[in-house]
């Protein structure tokens, strides 16, 4: 039998506020271990450590997806840019000087 592939194109990507998304899920995971760390002995005397340890990793990683979307947004943005020209390069359209009446 074969395989079955798709014959329509794959719609766009959604963008949003990639960059506020990241950072607000960053705070939440700092937040969670901060707020987990007074009762780390309950979570040690029930071999639940690593609820503490995935907040900690959690914030970490998200330090870096925040320079990554920072990054790419820039990136973005430069291209964009670069794609449409400022008014200010674009050449003025030349007008024909007024008829003398001499």
């Amino acid at each position: 039998m074969a395989k079955w592939t798709p014959k329509h194109e794959a719609p766009e990507p959604l963008e949003g506020p990639v960059v506020a998304t990241i950072t607000g899920g960053t705070i939440l995971w700092f937040v969670l271990f901060v707020v987990q760390l007074p009762f780390y002995g309950w979570f040690d005397d029930r071999d639940l450590t690593w609820w503490v340890w995935t907040c900690l990793a959690g914030g970490g990683l998200g330090i870096i997806g925040i320079w990554y979307v920072r990054r790419r947004d820039a990136a973005l943005k430069r291209a964009a840019a670069e794609k449409e020209p400022d008014s200010a390069t674009k050449p003025e359209t030349e007008q024909s000087p007024a008829p003398s009446s001499d």
